[in-house]
């Protein structure tokens, strides 16, 4: 199984695909240096396989390596950073 996750800036957003299949989203909007995440969303034949969790990493690790920060307005992202606090230093204040 092969899993994707990229950023089509076009769509202001990062997918999630596997096997080519695009599964999900994360969806963004940019003010500066910092990121908001409003919305995350996993096929759902598709969900329970874990992959609300590598798109959201992917999405984390990019947006560090872009220096940049984050604002977690969706629900399952804010959980993830608190789950993970290796992401915790994107917070924007």
């Amino acid at each position: 199984m092969a899993t994707l996750v990229q950023d089509n800036a076009e769509r202001s957003r990062f997918e999630i695909t596997v096997d080519d299949e695009l599964v999900g989203v994360a969806d963004y909007r940019v003010d500066g240096d910092v990121v908001v995440l409003p919305h995350t969303e996993i096929a759902p034949r598709h969900r329970g396989e874990g992959l609300a969790a590598v798109l959201v990493a992917g999405t984390l690790d990019e947006i560090r390596r872009r220096g940049q920060t984050v604002v977690p307005a969706c629900w399952y992202v804010a959980q993830y950073i608190d789950d993970n606090p290796e992401y915790k230093d994107l917070l924007a204040s």
